[in-house]
């Protein structure tokens, strides 16, 4: 279970407090929605999460499986199970994706006390997975996200959720930049991964990626703080009316 407690964060350099008072639960099994304006503090807190550098965490916790991950660097945690996909992965000329698969999926087995795959058993192992995704393995010849399409940047986000095996798994706005028919093909994928055994928080804009990722809670955020929460509903009623409401409300 990931529990967000009475949390607050700065940016380091100038002092600028983003989060306020974050309160958030979400038990493994189920899929929870962050919604909320712009600058409202939706991808600081998937940063804080993920342990990105350049933001102060100055009063509350963040405990995963009732842990405090707060100390642990991000490949820490990512041993213990935490998995950021980015809003706008970036590309790395020079670096294969099947190298920067292996290496990741290697590094998290190590850090788990397992041992690494070989080539052979990582190669049935990225097949398998690709199979099930739908992902070509021509895609995966290429240099890491160079040349991807919006649409193959996020679905190569999703293989690598589900090779490296997290329990959590944290979405920041992995619509953003695609179309209707990208945005369906990536969500088959996520959903694909939902299970019994893991939590995942997904962050949006808009109603329209909760269509086809539909979540057990939606919360609001705003102006660093989660000023509402409710069911699936909750994300059409923000699609009709907006966020003017929940801005004053935070104010």
């Amino acid at each position: 279970m990931l529990e967000i407690k009475n949390l607050h964060v700065k940016i380091e350099e100038d002092d600028t407090e983003i989060l306020r008072g974050v309160d958030l639960t979400v038990p493994k099994g189920e899929i929870h929605a962050i919604m909320g304006p712009n600058g409202s503090g939706k991808s600081t807190l998937s940063y804080v999460i993920a342990g990105k550098d350049d933001y102060e965490v100055t009063e509350g916790d963040i405990l995963w499986n009732g842990e405090s991950i707060l100390e642990l660097s991000p490949d820490e945690r990512a041993a213990a199970g935490v998995f950021l996909a980015f809003q706008y992965p970036i590309e790395i000329p020079g670096v294969a994706t099947m190298t920067f698969l292996r290496t990741a999926v290697n590094a998290v087995r190590v850090a788990r006390g397992e041992g690494e795959l070989s080539v052979a058993d990582f190669m049935r192992f990225v097949k398998e997975k690709s199979a099930e995704l739908n992902i070509s393995m021509e895609m995966l010849k290429r240099p890491l996200n160079v040349g991807f399409s919006g649409g193959e940047k996020k679905r190569n986000e999703v293989l690598q959720m589900a090779m490296l095996e997290p329990s959590l798994c944290v979405l920041d706005e992995t619509d953003s930049g695609l179309d209707i028919d990208a945005i369906r093909i990536v969500s088959d994928g996520v959903n694909r991964l939902k299970s019994p055994e893991k939590a995942m928080l997904v962050i949006t804009h808009y109603q329209r990626l909760l269509d086809y990722i539909v979540p057990d809670k939606v919360h609001v955020l705003s102006k660093g703080k989660i000023v509402k929460t409710g069911g699936k509903e909750l994300a059409l009623e923000l699609e009709e009316s907006g966020y003017a409401e929940f801005v004053n409300e935070a104010a």
